[in-house]
């Protein structure tokens, strides 16, 4: 647990350095993305969702149960630099139009320095939901993106050629915000102390999944919740849309 905590401290420092425009050479590393566009359709149907007893997990992790969801059909990349949105007040949740207007929230500078085929960083939650509306879209649920990614690392275990042939792409290049609170599963047990986890569930934070270029991959599993507030533009995060169907 220590050894994570610390990698996860890691990123936050770079986050500080990219506030104060020091981070190296070649950093943020974001690469565009290739292959196919458009939806994957995920089947209706159960899964479990969150980390096994076995080995180590953050107690937010767990308990592992049992989930059942609708079909649904997620984005196979995320919004990449040129895909823009920020006009129109209809897009905007209450809270998000009044934040936007009162910190005169535009376009993220990273956006217009960076490769437009790259993903987009800096976003915050209420930026991605605006943008979701725009393209008659949503953002993931955290058990649809898990699913999703499960399904990723499935296609990955049966044809061996790596994140490129996934149905999902880019995962791991930007933090991507889901659709949900941060909370407690089913059973929710705090370990080692409540104030890791538990003292920030609650309607205030919004939960991330997947990592970004900066976060250490043994932290970035595909059971781990990361969560913050939903005005914060200074995490490297971006988003993933996902639509109903039927």
């Amino acid at each position: 647990m220590v050894i994570r905590h610390e990698l996860q401290h890691t990123e936050t420092v770079r986050q500080t350095l990219a506030i104060a425009g020091l981070l190296p050479a070649g950093e943020p590393a974001l690469q565009p993305m290739g292959g196919p566009q458009g939806w994957v359709q995920i089947p209706a149907g159960a899964f479990h969702m969150g980390a096994p007893p076995d080995g180590f997990a953050y107690d937010n992790e767990r308990p592992r149960h049992r989930v059942e969801l609708p079909a649904f059909a997620i984005a196979r990349r995320p919004v990449s630099n040129d895909e823009g949105g920020y006009e129109r007040r209809e897009w905007w949740s209450d809270e998000g139009w009044a934040w936007r207007r009162q910190e005169g929230i535009g376009p993220h500078p990273a956006a217009a320095a960076g490769d437009p085929r790259a993903p987009v960083c800096h976003v915050s939650w209420f930026e991605a939901e605006a943008f979701a509306r725009t393209h008659d879209a949503r953002l993931p649920s955290e058990p649809e993106w898990e699913k999703a990614a499960r399904s990723n690392s499935e296609l990955a275990a049966r044809d061996g050629r790596g994140r490129g042939a996934l149905a999902l792409s880019a995962v791991g290049q930007v933090w991507e915000w889901t659709g949900s609170q941060f909370g407690g599963y089913p059973g929710f047990r705090a370990y080692p102390y409540r104030e890791y986890s538990q003292v920030f569930f609650g309607a205030d934070y919004r939960v991330l999944r997947g990592g970004s270029w900066a976060t250490a991959p043994r932290v970035a599993s595909v059971t781990f919740r990361n969560w913050d507030l939903p005005q914060r533009r200074q995490i490297f995060a971006g988003v993933r849309l996902a639509r109903d169907l039927g």
